[in-house]
């Protein structure tokens, strides 16, 4: 595969960013960039590719800078990222000290800001006078779900480059060609995943992850009294808790075997007093990695929820659309057929509800018991006013 061809469904904002990466097209290389587009569409990925094609000096080099840079160790490259909620204005101030380090060994120094509408305005305020006046070999980097997610003055110096949801057919491609994956796998992956790259790839390579979606739908389907309710919302907790530390444990693994490797002790050595301060900062990091990973999980249920109301809907309104759960499409039916399109609806709004309550930090249970009691409560007063 090609170096740009992991970008999946984007090509206006790869032509842009390879031809302002190029020798070319270095009159048309702003000082800094926005990335936007919905979770999923491979934000991170293009910024990454994007900076490594700005850090190498020719085709010859590219293949290792990328390896470098995919594995956040190229010397030229300064990546912001958090596990926190927010961005605070020290971690901001330290990444914007390295702006003004001269490549070491590319073209360019880049600066990545992942999930940059996390960043409060106090935050934004820190970076904002780096954009003003820029190093003369600096690009900044920044990705966000949207450009009004960011203050206007930080989009105003920024070039936008708009991502797009890539279709299912396009991820499935991708996972079978580059991953090896069966296409019929593949393609109900991405058809599940709703075109997100990222899950697709879990939902394809790790079946673990795939019962545990499985079973979100059979638990939301098998709601109707308030019992139920309550059940459903104790169970899909435990589902987005095992999914969240199944992502974890695995990445909290070879973040420390990578740090004990570059601290230089070797496996079940004895970690010196003077660094056991490096790795309780990792272990912190992680731990609150953990916290928002079950937030994360309960998002991807609400987002599974979500299609399964959505199949519903255009079931009961005769739409005659794909479904994204049509291995459920009996009881799709079933439901459409009980509930009809007004209530069908307001399930949808119910779970967009549950989505903004979980934005502003209510506990993720609660969440989720109020959104299957609102629904249960529907089938009560349904069967009252028959």
């Amino acid at each position: 595969m090609g170096f740009w061809d992991e970008i999946v469904g984007q090509p206006e904002a790869v032509r842009a960013l390879e031809h302002a990466a190029s020798a070319e097209g270095s009159d048309d290389l702003s000082h800094a960039w926005l990335i936007t587009g919905p979770p999923g569409s491979g934000r991170s990925n293009l910024a990454l590719r994007f900076a490594a094609a700005l850090i190498a000096r020719g085709a010859e080099d590219l293949d290792a800078v990328w390896q470098q840079v995919r594995s956040r160790t190229h010397p030229d490259l300064a990546v912001l990222t958090t596990q926190k909620l927010l961005i605070t204005i020290d971690e901001a101030r330290e990444i914007v000290t390295t702006a003004y380090f001269s490549p070491a060994t590319g073209r360019h120094r880049v600066i990545v800001i992942e999930d940059a509408d996390r960043m409060p305005e106090r935050t934004s305020n820190v970076l904002l006078k780096a954009l003003e006046e820029p190093p003369e070999r600096t690009v900044w980097v920044l990705c966000a779900p949207s450009e009004a997610d960011l203050l206007p003055t930080i989009r105003s110096r920024a070039r936008s480059v708009k991502l797009v949801t890539p279709s299912p057919a396009e991820i499935a491609a991708l996972l079978h060609e580059r991953d090896g994956v069966d296409f019929a796998v593949a393609e109900r992956a991405a058809r599940l995943s709703q075109s997100h790259i990222g899950m697709a790839r879990r939902l394809a390579s790790d079946p673990e992850a795939m019962a545990r979606r499985e079973r979100t739908i059979d638990l939301a389907l098998a709601v109707d009294t308030l019992g139920d309710a309550m059940r459903a919302a104790a169970g899909l907790v435990k589902v987005a808790e095992a999914d969240a530390s199944a992502f974890t444990e695995q990445l909290d693994a070879v973040e420390r075997e990578e740090a004990l490797r570059n601290l230089g002790i070797s496996a079940g050595a004895a970690i010196p007093p003077k660094l056991r301060a490096q790795l309780r900062n990792l272990e912190e990091d992680q731990s609150r990695r953990a916290k928002r990973s079950l937030r994360d999980g309960i998002d991807r249920v609400l987002t599974d929820l979500l299609s399964l109301y959505r199949d519903v809907l255009l079931t009961s309104l005769g739409a005659g659309l794909e479904l994204v759960n049509v291995e459920h499409q009996a009881r799709i039916e079933e439901l459409a057929t009980q509930w009809g399109a007004e209530r069908a609806l307001e399930a949808v709004s119910m779970v967009e509800q549950a989505r903004e309550r979980l934005v502003r930090a209510v506990t993720p249970g609660l969440v989720l018991e109020a959104l299957f009691a609102g629904i249960a409560r529907q089938g009560a007063e349904s069967m009252t006013h028959q």
